[in-house]
């Protein structure tokens, strides 16, 4: 990027965050309003490694001033230092870049923050909540937490999507959003009690906007006791 990125910049660099550029080298339009970039990665894979859920920070110009967003790496190959990125296009730089992508682009990225920890004991029945930004990283969550069975309430409709859900598994259902997740949030406080009660080791993982996101996790942390050890919870973007 031709501009400095602000005290979010310097507070990861603060934090030792490593930079990496990343080279487009193919697009596909998974539907309409999701597209698929794959990426060389700068040396990224080399020198982090790969774990389930990784992410990593992009920035984007946004009328000259600097704007992150963190992105889950699909695919990642160590052996040839590629990986493939998926956005669920709506307003907004990161959307616009997306849109405009073509082989031979670059864009900066940092990574800083990313981590999974596998719990322990593994989960009897994983509990997810995301949409179409966190499908990324509820697929690689599925393949990364083995035979358990999953239920995933996911704000928007699968249809086109790639997902990684395994019908014999995982149950997925399909929560239409409204009045900024308002809908997600009453579905999920009324469903997950019961779930939550008829499993010896559920492992709870929420991933959708900001606010709903803080809304859930303290839901499952103060009202329903999930251990902090037994979840995590991510804010992928904000509401605007």
């Amino acid at each position: 990027m031709g501009q400095g990125r602000g005290w979010e910049g310097a507070v990861l660099k603060l934090l030792r965050a490593k930079d990496f550029t990343f080279t487009v080298t193919d697009t596909e339009d998974v539907t309409d309003d999701y597209r698929r970039l794959r990426f060389t990665d700068g040396g990224l894979l080399a020198a982090a490694g790969v774990h389930p859920t990784m992410w990593a920070r992009l920035w984007f110009d946004n009328a000259g001033k600097p704007h992150q967003r963190a992105y889950t790496l699909v695919d990642p190959d160590p052996a040839t230092g590629t990986f493939a990125l998926e956005f669920a296009l709506h307003e907004g730089c990161a959307s616009d870049w997306a849109r405009a992508a073509k082989p031979g682009d670059t864009i900066e990225a940092t990574l800083q923050g990313t981590g999974f920890d596998h719990p322990e004991p593994a989960p009897s029945h994983v509990l997810a909540v995301g949409d179409p930004a966190s499908l990324p990283a509820i697929n690689s969550l599925l393949g990364a937490l083995g035979s358990a069975p999953a239920t995933i309430w996911f704000e928007g409709t699968l249809d086109g999507l790639p997902s990684a859900a395994d019908p014999d598994r995982h149950e997925v259902r399909e929560v239409p959003r409204r009045d900024a997740g308002a809908g997600l949030v009453e579905r999920v406080r009324a469903e997950l009690p019961d779930l939550l009660r008829a499993t010896p080791d559920p492992y709870v993982w929420i991933a959708c906007d900001t606010a709903t996101t803080r809304t859930l996790s303290a839901f499952a942390r103060k009202e329903l006791g999930v251990p902090k050890q037994r979840m995590q919870a991510l804010g992928y973007w904000r509401a605007t």
